[in-house]
């Protein structure tokens, strides 16, 4: 399916400000959000002379250790604790220390749909839309063409490798790492197995195939659509599959997937009704709870 790049523009609630560095080339470790957390709600200052020593990490770390918070909505743009951030990581929080597969899923959501590391939204609502295997060349081709169709911005070729190198860090293994799978410095979602790669001659290419993801929690994908500020109460399948940030596209199910888990979803919430006529077919809410009080309930059971 192909989109063109100015129409989908506006359909990414994304940060308007497009963001391809700020990370100091390190991919997102998995112990970062709770100690960038925990280092703020004690009043900390990213700038204090002493972030190193109490964050026990780099002086280059500390920035992006501050990035990866804003870029999973852990910390907004002014450096506050979002609301989302207290739920999960508070020390009775949900999951403090991202010990449940689904929390990963939800923060890859995040990733996404806040669009501060812009790489991670275009990648996944843009650019595998256009071509189903890519490079980081294409990546780069693809910014160009967005750059001289939009003009709202400008970029650096270097900087945009080096940030789609992150990216693949933050989802793949290397080799070493695949060996050790308590890896400490393997980017935070590689158990997702999202991106999949393989190379031809020289070149390495790279693919998110859209497959039914039976593993991602339901309340997950529930959470997803509901967190969704354009659906209303009656919310089209087509949507759900296939909008920027939405279910489909930020997850990368298939229809097969996605009407497993809708089916489910109906069964567990008397509130979700699945309509299908005359070729229309439809996800209603007789109610819409909050997003975060179904993530609530997830993590109480």
């Amino acid at each position: 399916m192909q989109s063109s790049i100015t129409t989908r523009k506006t359909n990414i609630s994304a940060s308007s400000k497009l963001t391809f560095s700020g990370h100091e080339s390190f991919q997102c470790r998995h112990l970062w959000l709770k100690k960038g957390y925990d280092f703020v709600k004690h009043k900390k200052s990213f700038n204090d002379e002493d972030a190193v020593v109490i964050l026990g990490v780099g002086k280059n770390m500390v920035g992006s250790i501050r990035f990866w918070m804003k870029a999973f909505n852990i910390l907004s743009l002014d450096d506050q604790l979002t609301e989302f951030a207290h739920k999960l990581l508070a020390d009775d929080g949900y999951d403090p220390y991202l010990e449940d597969e689904g929390t990963l899923w939800l923060l890859h959501y995040q990733l996404i749909k806040k669009g501060f590391a812009s790489t991670y939204s275009i990648v996944f609502n843009e650019l595998r839309r256009e071509k189903i295997e890519f490079t980081n060349d294409n990546f780069i081709a693809y910014i160009k063409r967005k750059s001289e169709t939009e003009k709202s911005f400008q970029f650096n070729p270097k900087t945009l490798h080096e940030d789609f190198s992150v990216l693949t860090k933050m989802y793949l293994r290397s080799d070493a790492q695949s060996k050790d799978k308590e890896d400490s410095f393997s980017g935070l979602l590689t158990e997702l197995d999202l991106i999949k790669t393989f190379s031809k001659g020289k070149q390495d290419y790279f693919i998110i195939e859209n497959t039914e993801r039976t593993e991602i929690p339901d309340e997950i994908i529930l959470y997803a659509i509901l967190d969704n500020e354009i659906f209303e109460a009656s919310v089209n399948l087509n949507s759900i599959e296939m909008n920027a940030n939405s279910v489909g596209t930020v997850f990368a199910i298939n229809r097969t997937g996605l009407m497993s888990k809708i089916e489910t979803l109906t069964q567990k919430y008397n509130y979700i009704v699945f309509n299908d006529q005359a070729g229309i077919k439809e996800l209603q809410f007789k109610k819409k709870p909050s997003a975060l009080s179904i993530l609530g309930k997830y993590y109480d059971n």
